[in-house]
């Protein structure tokens, strides 16, 4: 499953540049699949949307640090567990109980995202 930042969140910004995806990102911040990665062209997010990969999408999470589902991969591929959790000073980032999903998926979207 995805991680997500829940509403405990400091704002400290301990996450952010842990993340190998670059999937992590302030609160109102707009974010874009290209960031953090090698993918060019248009990308398919999970829900079916195609976009392009220099789109600004709308921020997840306004008033505190957001993960952006379709670029996590819970550091598969990367480290041993999700670097965001093995940071985070107040333990609040845990995985998403509404996105379960295999250690396949979660490479594949590696593999997607880093080309």
């Amino acid at each position: 499953m995805a991680i997500i930042i829940t509403d405990e969140c400091i704002n400290c910004g301990a996450c952010e540049p842990e993340c190998p995806n670059n999937a992590i990102y302030e609160g109102g911040v707009e974010w874009k699949i290209s960031e953090g990665n090698s993918v060019t062209g248009t990308y398919t997010l999970e829900d079916g949307k195609e976009v392009h990969v220099d789109a600004e999408n709308a921020p997840v999470e306004e008033d505190y640090y957001f993960i952006v589902p379709d670029k996590c991969t819970e550091c598969k591929g990367f480290h041993e567990e999700p670097q965001c959790a093995a940071v985070c000073p107040v333990d609040c980032c845990v995985p998403d109980p509404d996105r379960e999903e295999s250690d396949e998926v979660l490479l594949a979207r590696k593999e997607r995202l880093h080309l």
